[in-house]
């Protein structure tokens, strides 16, 4: 068994989208859209057969997402090194988004950091 894909629900889709494209390397589809519902969504497949799901709607809850919460917490995304894992904290740092930890080597011995960067949520980049 294998996860197929992951969604979350978004405010700003594409700029949701662009965030997984531009600095995870994510090739999005063309989009789908529901003129009935107003339900929108990309699809954003990895390299690796990995799958997000970006989607929105026009009425949507939108709770304070603090870091200390319960239910999913974050995406990890394994770039392959230490150095890569360095300079993707830092580009995404220079673009404006919260580093939250790291780089360092956690207690369990990944080497990883936490961004804050898709509406609140945290994406963690590991080797």
């Amino acid at each position: 068994m294998k996860i197929e894909h992951v969604a979350i629900y978004v405010n700003e889709l594409e700029s949701s989208r662009d965030f997984f494209v531009r600095y995870l390397g994510g090739h999005a589809n063309s989009g789908y859209y529901n003129p009935r519902t107003g339900f929108r969504s990309y699809f954003i497949t990895f390299d690796d057969g990995a799958r997000i799901e970006c989607m929105t709607k026009p009425v949507m809850d939108d709770q304070e997402k603090t870091l200390n919460r319960t239910g999913y917490t974050h995406i990890a995304f394994s770039v392959g090194s230490q150095e890569k894992v360095d300079a993707l904290t830092e580009e995404l740092k220079g673009a404006g988004f919260t580093v939250v930890s790291g780089p360092r080597t956690t207690g369990d011995g990944y080497y990883e950091s936490c961004i804050v960067a898709i509406e609140g949520n945290q994406i963690e980049v590991t080797v």
